[in-house]
């Protein structure tokens, strides 16, 4: 039997925009259900260009080594097998940190978005929904620096880590990239109990401090990180406790 192409790179797509279009990855289980959403893509609003399609693991990592894709939208089963997506994330992250990752489930589990969150997709989005133009929105989103998730995701994120006592939370330690700095004792504060799902008013409360102090400890500790929003963070504070555990 003749061995099948890997991967497939595909043309182009045509914008009529200055702005560089978002170069997408789409790795999905098969190639039909590839060139259904290449299909549709290019129908978009958004400004896509899809770059390759994969089904393997090995097609993923081939297309990534080619440094051009910003967001790959991944199926948490592949070719390969049930959860092979999924299970190729920690990879994915280790070797290309610039490229972020939108996890494709077939119906919600929460133990797999915990697990795909935790693993360093920036969003998650359900096939069962069949809105595409949130999916490219989300796409988008993400290529812009967000995390993509619904309040109801993060209330799971938040409860996750409710688990773990505030006074055993590990402060946060400083992130792999040039330029981050330790955050300060007040701004470790913040931070943990931001994670354990207390707004700013209780915060306040708790640490003896106004709702406007906090605000700003929060702005601080977005720019010291580098990101943008309290998602973010919870995500950042979730990904920094695993990290120690495993030092340890």
């Amino acid at each position: 039997m003749a061995s099948r192409p890997s991967p497939r790179m595909l043309a182009e797509t045509p914008v009529g925009s200055s702005r560089r279009p978002i170069r997408l990855l789409i790795a999905l289980g098969s190639p039909m259900e590839c060139q259904l959403v290449l299909t549709a893509a290019k129908r978009s609003r958004q400004q896509l260009k899809v770059v390759a399609c994969a089904v393997s693991r090995a097609d993923i990592l081939h297309c990534f080594s080619r440094g051009n894709v910003d967001v790959a939208l991944i199926n948490a089963d592949l070719e390969d097998g049930r959860m092979a997506g999924l299970e190729l994330l920690p990879e994915i992250q280790a070797a290309c940190r610039e490229t972020h990752v939108v996890m494709l489930f077939d119906t919600w589990n929460d133990d797999l978005i915990l697990h795909a969150f935790r693993a360093g997709a920036k969003g998650v989005f359900c096939r069962s929904e069949k809105k595409l133009d949130m999916l490219w929105k989300c796409i988008a989103a993400v290529h812009d620096g967000q995390v993509w998730a619904s309040s109801g995701q993060l209330h799971l994120l938040l409860n996750s880590l409710r688990a773990t006592p505030i006074r055993e939370a590990t402060p946060i330690r400083e992130a792999a990239s040039s330029g981050m700095n330790l955050l300060a004792t007040r701004e470790t504060e913040v931070a943990n109990l931001v994670a354990v799902g207390l707004p700013n008013k209780e915060i306040a409360l708790r640490l003896g401090i106004t709702e406007h102090t906090v605000s700003n400890y929060l702005f601080n500790i977005y720019n010291k990180i580098g990101i943008s929003s309290r998602v973010e963070l919870v995500l950042y504070v979730i990904k920094q406790r695993e990290e120690h555990g495993a030092a340890n």
